[in-house]
């Protein structure tokens, strides 16, 4: 059947209008489906963590190192000064013993070990100054002595000064027959010096003098 001139405009026109739609559905831009899903199912923000009711635990304290050993800064170790204590006890129980009767070599020879030759020679020379010794004589006398360490004055590599108490007893018994005792002390200063594997004295004096 033949259309009219009309009718086939008709046509054309809806032709047109259906590849105009067509083309605007292939055409225009979609949503993702993640969109999509978003869309459907909006995000609700995430709750906040609700408090903990346990409670906080303090600050762990920082642990402290293990104590510092003082003869590690020291140009001698424990037994090093141990050792030296006792050399210088010993040197002190002598250097105030003596007796009427005893000669200088005999006094100094009773601390040989304890002494070095230099002092070894001072202590023989003042045992036998002649006052001294002439009264030792003549009261018969006869003395006892002691010693305690107070105080560590000074340390070298090889060499320690102590502050030492001395006492000294003496007993004095005059022709009358009748025998008295005196007491004395006094501090001293007294340096000990390394010797080989050991130690010896090598001076002492007047702790006020100072002793270095």
């Amino acid at each position: 059947m033949d259309l009219t001139s009309a009718q086939r405009r008709m046509a054309f026109i809806v032709i047109v209008l259906a590849l105009a739609g067509l083309g605007a559905f292939l055409l225009w831009p979609r949503p993702s489906p993640a969109a999509s899903a978003h869309a459907a199912h909006p995000a609700t923000s995430a709750p906040a963590p609700a408090p903990s009711s346990s409670p906080v635990a303090p600050a762990s304290p920082v642990p402290s190192g293990p104590g510092v050993n003082i003869y590690q800064l020291l140009p001698f170790t424990q037994a090093d000064l141990t050792d030296a204590a006792g050399v210088v006890r010993r040197f002190c129980f002598f250097y105030d013993a003596s007796a009427s009767t005893e000669s200088a070599g005999s006094y100094v020879g009773r601390m040989r070990s304890l002494i070095t030759s230099e002092l070894a020679a001072t202590l023989a020379q003042d045992y036998a100054t002649p006052g001294v010794a002439q009264t030792r004589t003549q009261q018969k006398q006869t003395a006892t002595g002691s010693g305690a360490i107070t105080a560590l004055r000074a340390f070298g590599a090889s060499s320690l000064t102590f502050l030492v108490t001395l006492n000294q007893k003496t007993y004095s018994t005059p022709q009358s027959g009748k025998t008295t005792a005196h007491t004395a002390s006094g501090d001293y200063a007294i340096t000990i010096a390394r010797s080989g594997s050991g130690w010896q004295v090598n001076d002492i004096q007047l702790a006020s003098a100072g002793n270095s």
